[in-house]
């Protein structure tokens, strides 16, 4: 696409835009699951097309097309440059691309099509036999492995020009414990940015099925939770998207460069207490939100957050830096060449604290201890939240007591941010997919265990 990148710039700007881009993708992808021990789905992929985008002001007009030879690519940018209406006199021209200056590549060691689907399958057989191993009550286990190849290239008219490879790999499982009346689920998704090096490095499928299985035997067998005001203490890991959910949306510039957060002009200010650091790094090796460039061609960064309670940075993509009067983060990202960038999270985490984990539930009293989060739901101009705990125990007299399922936390997350008194020592991250106005992304959570003063859980009245 180099060689005639700047002839479709020069063609998308030609009535009169300020700024143009290309963003080009190649990915392969492979699905397979196991479904009641029986191979369900095999299934490849291929994802091939591009989308040019131009600015006007501060409009963005986005077509797209899997046309991606001169001629095609040269109609598409001419389609979005009919949209501009613009009354700029003379036309700009793309500038030469010069040499980027680029984090080193991600490495990856087995790349997905170098692996057998034999072997692929192994690993779902592994974690479906574990699952069912940890009870008869087990009645259903679905396995999961997603991997995918992706080859970008993104080009504008300031003169950038960057490719990179991404490789994902992704395994998933779901039990499910039955009594014959009732039934409740265990799910463990781990993934990296990686390949199948991944099962060697990080992932044990074994021990993945059989953490899926005993979670929903644990739960079948738990009361239902008691609701009310109470402390919480919430655990690391996959807890860490109270954070992301709660407050990491509304510190992206898809809210806030409208003035629709409710942390909106608060930079400098105190947002959380002064035991909380919350940090969005894309540059971790191999994690599963991690990117060399951003879907805008920009290098990712570290980019802190909140420190010690204090508001410092927002996630800002192009776009919203032009609406803010501030420069982007590297955070600009996207599903694929179909969707327009915006601001989004990619390893977004509250950092370790200094607090003792066992002297934090020891000295709570009462409360629930949230040991596991399932899904949520948010609205970032509110801030107000409610989330599924996945796996609970009452907490009494600061010991941990009975399991209980039906908990959910609910919430704002400004407040709950100023209610966290004691932050743990090992933070720990899992993997999600994050929807947003740009599509679904892969992005990672994490905290180490924390403990808010006081919150209402959600449960039997």
């Amino acid at each position: 696409m180099k060689e005639y990148a700047r002839d479709v710039l020069d063609a998308a700007l030609a009535t009169g835009g300020d700024f143009a881009e290309i963003f080009y993708e190649d990915q392969r992808t492979n699905s397979l699951q196991l479904m009641g021990g029986k191979v369900e789905l095999i299934n490849s992929g291929r994802m091939h097309g591009a989308g040019i985008r131009v600015f006007q002001g501060l409009n963005a007009i986005y077509a797209y097309t899997n046309d991606t030879d001169r001629e095609g690519l040269l109609r598409c940018a001419q389609q979005v440059a009919s949209a501009v209406q613009s009354q700029r006199r003379g036309v700009l021209r793309a500038k030469g691309f010069g040499v980027a200056e680029l984090p080193p590549p991600h490495v990856y060691r087995l790349w997905p099509s170098q692996v057998e689907t034999r072997r692929k399958l192994d690993y779902l057989r592994a974690a479906d036999a574990a699952a069912r191993s940890v009870s008869p009550e087990i009645e259903q286990v679905s396995c999961s492995l997603l991997d995918s190849e992706q080859d970008v290239a993104i080009a504008n008219s300031d003169g950038l020009y960057v490719e990179d490879t991404r490789v994902r790999t992704r395994l998933a499982c779901v039990a499910i414990a039955s009594d014959g009346k009732e039934k409740q689920q265990g799910y463990e998704a781990p993934g990296a940015l990686m390949g199948y090096e991944l099962f060697t490095a990080r992932v044990d499928a074994e021990k993945i099925g059989r953490d899926a299985g005993e979670s929903a035997r644990l739960m079948l067998h738990a009361p239902e939770c008691p609701a009310g005001v109470m402390p919480v203490v919430i655990d690391n890991g996959f807890g860490g998207v109270i954070f992301h959910e709660a407050c990491g949306h509304s510190l992206e510039a898809t809210s806030v460069a409208f003035g629709i957060s409710e942390f909106s002009g608060k930079l400098g200010q105190q947002i959380a207490a002064s035991c909380v650091t919350a940090v969005d790094d894309g540059t971790l090796p191999n994690e599963w939100g991690s990117l060399r460039v951003d879907d805008e061609g920009m290098p990712t960064t570290r980019l802190v957050l909140i420190e010690n309670g204090m508001l410092k940075n927002y996630m800002i993509d192009k776009l919203g830096g032009k609406r803010m009067g501030m420069e982007p983060t590297g955070s600009g990202r996207r599903q694929g060449y179909a969707n327009a960038p915006t601001s989004r999270m990619r390893n977004t985490y509250i950092a370790a604290g200094m607090d003792d984990e066992r002297e934090m539930i020891a000295t709570m009293g009462d409360g629930l201890y949230a040991k596991k989060l399932g899904g949520g739901s948010v609205d970032p101009a509110t801030g107000s939240f409610n989330f599924s705990v996945s796996e609970g125990y009452l907490v009494k007299d600061g010991r941990i007591t009975t399991p209980v399922r039906g908990a959910s936390l609910i919430g704002k997350g400004a407040d709950v941010l100023m209610q966290i008194d004691r932050v743990g020592r090992e933070m720990r991250m899992a993997q999600g997919m994050c929807g947003s106005i740009s599509g679904s992304v892969p992005v990672n959570v994490g905290q180490p265990m924390i403990r808010v003063k006081r919150m209402t859980v959600g449960g039997r009245a």
